[in-house]
């Protein structure tokens, strides 16, 4: 048993194993932080091209859809409107996707 303590005490091994894992978290954390700037800036040229041109969008919301045109653009919502209601505040945060008609 002995022997065993040593050869695991002084190996470096465990040490190379716990810098490949802290490097592949950090790369893992940049990847996840690239690809959510991506849809950020798909869905700010669909809300901008419904607003422009007032072509409708869908808007998938937790769960919910909510049809509509683009009326204004926030930094951290978007006011739409539809047949039924004259105003609609969306949270940016709170859109899982958007497609146009």
């Amino acid at each position: 048993m002995s022997r065993w303590t040593n050869i695991v005490k002084f190996s470096w091994a465990p040490r190379v194993f716990v810098i490949i894992t802290f490097m592949a978290i950090i790369n893992l954390t940049a990847s996840v932080v690239s690809a959510q700037a991506q849809p950020a800036q798909s869905y700010r040229e669909l809300l901008e091209r419904s607003e422009k041109e007032k072509k409708g969008l869908v808007f998938y919301v937790r769960g919910q859809t909510i049809s509509g045109i683009v009326v204004k653009i926030s930094t951290d919502a978007v006011e739409v409107r539809n047949q039924t209601y004259t105003r609609i505040i969306i949270r940016l945060d709170s859109i899982d996707a958007v497609a146009m008609n």
